[in-house]
């Protein structure tokens, strides 16, 4: 007798979450082997692939602005979500609709037989399929996490690109920032450009891009950043871009990070070439929610918020850098949740010497952990008054009543802490209301 298919989204990710007894396994062979009984090719069309601990979502949100600017049909593989699943794949400038997303897993269903996927190669295979039947002129994939093991290493790039090496996922990945930078340089091939997007990467970066074989693409080597008071100027190994705009991302590091998407860009030379207006134009297009993300509430008196996924240290570090370059007129007022799997003490003690008062908030899921849980691993590091909430809805209305005039909240250390504070601000009139999210609970899959 035939098994009953989910028929809703909901009820589809709900199953996807119980088919592998692990929420995270590395590995190709699970998903190759699917994607064979699929009948599934590589695209003809360019593909570029972004690994890194940090800044790669903002590498793939760039290139796939500019490429969109200039008329190009773009499929966006990312994750995790903020607010709703969709948000993983997306065809040009919209999101996944769900009809598709059930088309592609009743398929995946029916192929895999007995093969045990994870949350993620779920995710993945959907996003191939989705993307293969649309047609589209360009693919830009971000590696969930590592690299070499990843699903999405499963594609041949024909850019890749390794935007930064950090302590994270040290479980899976290795111990040391060597180990690490070996790892996420996995997605590198033979013959094809490797774009190094980081100033401090680990000697095994660039080393496992010559062992392959691959064409390394250094930033300050092979293309640069140059800033000047009328704008700044990409100079790569075929563009001389000048007068660009800043990016639409804030913050110091987006400079870098606009110059790796160009770097990758300007590798597919004639297979895809976005002029120089479309350039400027994707430059001030790009928007990525939840890396420092500044949002004004349009009610008088009421404070600024500033939302950041940043988990890991060096991530928090960017942060604290972008905080000091944006001060605010009164107080800096944190609500912070991590997982437990994380290195909160490190997380926060980044943040201390930024931050005037404290929330720490509960974390959902099988890898979180409790408001009082992260105080006892990390309060040490800002001393006595802080608090703790169990939810980050009455985190936020905390901070808001106690917050004066000139005052700014900052609420990060997750996408589960960030995505349902994007949907507190919206039920409160900050945000604008959005059509309903789809799926918003917290994935059992993996996080970045």
């Amino acid at each position: 007798m035939a098994t009953q298919l989910p028929t809703t989204l909901a009820d589809w990710l709900a199953y996807q979450a119980q088919v592998h007894p692990r929420a995270i396994e590395l590995g190709l062979e699970r998903l190759r082997a699917v994607l064979e009984r699929l009948g599934f090719r590589r695209p003809a069309v360019p593909v570029i692939t972004v690994a890194g601990t940090n800044g790669k979502g903002s590498v793939v949100a760039t290139s796939s602005a500019i490429l969109t600017a200039a008329g190009y049909r773009v499929g966006v593989f990312s994750s995790p979500h903020l607010r709703d699943y969709r948000e993983r794949i997306r065809l040009g400038e919209r999101l996944v609709d769900e009809a598709e997303l059930l088309w592609a897993f009743e398929r995946i269903e029916r192929a895999r037989g007995d093969i045990g996927l994870t949350f993620f190669e779920y995710n993945t295979l959907a996003a191939l399929l989705i993307f293969e039947a649309a047609r589209l002129d360009a693919w830009v994939l971000e590696i969930g996490m590592g690299g070499r093991l990843d699903a999405v290493n499963a594609i041949d790039a024909d850019v890749a690109v390794v935007v930064s090496i950090g302590f994270d996922h040290q479980q899976y990945l290795g111990d040391t920032l060597e180990a690490i930078g070996r790892e996420k340089a996995g997605i590198f091939r033979a013959g094809r450009p490797a774009v190094l997007g980081g100033r401090t990467l680990p000697d095994s970066v660039l080393a496992a891009a010559l062992e392959v074989g691959a064409h390394p693409k250094r930033i300050g080597v092979d293309y640069e950043v140059e800033r000047g008071a009328g704008g700044w100027r990409f100079r790569g190994r075929h563009w001389d871009l000048g007068g660009l705009p800043p990016s639409g991302l804030r913050g110091d590091t987006q400079f870098d990070n606009a110059a790796t998407a160009l770097a990758a860009l300007e590798e597919l030379g004639s297979r895809l070439a976005p002029s120089a207006d479309a350039v400027a134009r994707g430059l001030r297009a790009v928007r990525l929610p939840g890396r420092f993300q500044v949002i004004e509430d349009p009610a008088a008196g009421r404070p600024v918020w500033i939302l950041d996924v940043a988990h890991n240290p060096d991530a928090a570090r960017v942060l604290a850098h972008n905080l000091a370059a944006l001060p605010a007129r009164g107080r800096t007022l944190a609500i912070c949740g991590v997982l437990a799997d994380k290195d909160a003490a490190a997380v926060v003690a980044e943040l201390a010497a930024s931050v005037d008062r404290w929330w720490f908030v509960s974390t959902e899921g099988e890898r979180g952990q409790s408001g009082a849980a992260l105080a006892a691993r990390a309060g040490r590091a800002v001393g006595d008054g802080a608090a703790t909430a169990e939810s980050i809805a009455a985190a936020c209305e905390a901070a808001r009543r106690e917050a004066a005039d000139g005052d700014r909240i900052v609420v990060f250390g997750s996408f589960h802490v960030v995505g349902p504070a994007l949907e507190w601000l919206e039920q409160e009139g900050v945000l604008p209301t959005i059509a309903a999210s789809a799926y918003t609970a917290a994935p059992r899959g993996m996080e970045a």
